[in-house]
């Protein structure tokens, strides 16, 4: 289980060692990494739709994060082997309503995502052709397993982690935290009578609560996914005091989810980590790579007090048990 604890470093007969949740561990060697790989609309870039990452443990176990519209289905050449996916709530942008035929198509402030997935969803077809977990909180769980069944994949492969608890998968272990927002299912999503009720109502239907994420690796690596939420107290007596998040991936659009100086807040005060990945911009934030002056994503990174890592779509990150990132970051 997560444990409570204190992250402190000391030197013993000439070896690194890392006070993790309350047990003392080796620090990862360079090659003991945990792989970060964005998988955007766009080649090298941090485009507006890109919400979508894939975690690889070091033991090979391979977690999708919002799959949502910019990863190209489950023939996506860049996704390899998902044994998991993971999804913070039920919004288009997320689960995945539409998505992109290919990479690079449209421009990276509005790409064409044109591909209709509904009424299943790309996150659906991707855990049936992938034979994945679906690991989800709230009252997701039911729902993801009749869409599983519809599609012909095994129902069973929706699995259930609640606030507080925990569940092993692949060695990662997940549990959901608390986040903001809402978790409407869109009537789009329905099939039948009930769908056209919805939708005459201009109401979706409730799974409950949004989540975050909290994921341990084998390496001890421990990673808060923010998910779309506003502040909240739990970022820090939750993320920061019980699990010891290290590295987070922070939402930062805006609007509907933390803005940029919300965010760096977040950072900076509340969960205090050693690392940062922007995500959910809602906008062009990169050109040629490199991050665009006057965007939310530069306004951010300014004002964060942690390295802020840019997810460039396709480029691999790699993080060591101590949230440094020993390869691939900008």
């Amino acid at each position: 289980m997560f444990r409570a604890g204190l992250r402190n470093t000391m030197a013993f007969a000439g070896v690194s060692v890392c006070m993790l949740f309350g047990a003392a561990m080796p620090a990862a060697a360079d090659d003991h990494v945990v792989k970060v790989t964005p998988l955007g609309s766009h080649d090298g870039e941090f485009c507006g739709r890109d919400r979508a990452l894939v975690f690889e443990d070091p033991n090979g176990t391979r977690i999708l994060y919002d799959a949502g519209r910019t990863v190209a289905g489950p023939d996506d050449p860049r996704l390899g082997k998902i044994d998991v996916v993971l999804v913070s709530h039920m919004h288009g942008d997320h689960v995945g309503d539409q998505r992109i035929s290919k990479t690079n198509q449209g421009t990276c402030g509005s790409p064409d995502t044109g591909v209709s997935t509904l009424p299943q969803s790309n996150t659906v077809d991707i855990a049936v052709k992938h034979g994945s977990k679906i690991v989800t909180g709230s009252e997701m769980p039911a729902f993801f397993a009749a869409k599983l069944k519809d599609a012909g994949g095994d129902p069973a492969n929706s699995l259930l982690v609640r606030f507080g608890g925990e569940r092993e998968v692949g060695g990662v272990a997940i549990t959901t935290v608390p986040a903001v927002h809402s978790n409407g299912v869109s009537p789009s999503f329905l099939t039948g009578p009930l769908a056209e009720y919805l939708a005459a109502a201009g109401v979706g239907a409730s799974v409950g609560p949004p989540t975050g994420y909290v994921l341990r690796f084998s390496n001890g690596l421990v990673v808060y996914l923010s998910g779309d939420t506003g502040i909240t107290a739990e970022q820090r007596l939750v993320v920061k005091d019980h699990y010891g998040a290290g590295l987070v991936v922070m939402n930062i659009g805006d609007t509907f989810t933390t803005g940029p100086k919300q965010a760096a807040y977040v950072i900076n005060d509340l969960v205090q980590p050693k690392a940062v990945i922007a995500s959910h911009a809602n906008e062009p934030a990169t050109s040629g790579g490199m991050v665009q002056e006057g965007t939310r994503t530069a306004l951010f990174r300014d004002s964060v007090t942690v390295p802020v890592h840019v997810p460039l779509s396709g480029r691999t990150m790699a993080f060591n048990g101590m949230a440094s990132c020993v390869s691939g970051c900008n």
